[in-house]
Parts: structure tokens; sequence; C-alpha cells
């Protein structure tokens, strides 16, 4: 089959012109206000839809650690 009408740039770009990314929705955590990714674990407190997940400051103090442990070893 052949192409009968052809599409211009201009009606191209204009049918393009909705396809463009939007910036991430956010959420306030319902315990700490903090902002989140929707449908995503609250970085700051641990917490997902009002329950605890993550035990943050553990995972915090094993960072730490690590970091103090790498820093020493350069030294």
């Amino acid at each position: 089959m052949v192409v009968r009408m052809r599409h211009t740039r201009a009606h191209t770009a204009n049918r393009r012109s909705h396809h463009s990314l939007e910036g991430a929705r956010l959420s306030k955590c319902l315990k700490c206000s903090a902002l989140h990714m929707r449908h995503q674990v609250c970085t700051a407190c641990g917490t997902y839809r009002g329950k605890a997940v993550l035990k943050v400051t553990k995972t915090l103090a094993k960072s730490e650690k690590r970091v103090n442990a790498k820093s020493r070893a350069t030294k």
C-alpha cells in the first residue's frame, strides 16, 4: 500500500505535544510529613500507609559504620 496523504512535521509535532514527561508525584508521609514518592516507603521514617515497614535507625547505623570503616582503611 502507498501512503496517500503524508503528515507534515508540524502536524506530527502537534500530535506529540502531549507526550512530554511530567514531574514525579509526591505525597506527604502521614507520620513525619516528609515528601515521598507515591506507592513507595517513606525514606525518612520507614513507614508505608501508616504502618512501620523498615527500621530506618538500624540501616542508618549500619551505613555509618561502613563509612567509618572505609575512612579508617584509607588513612
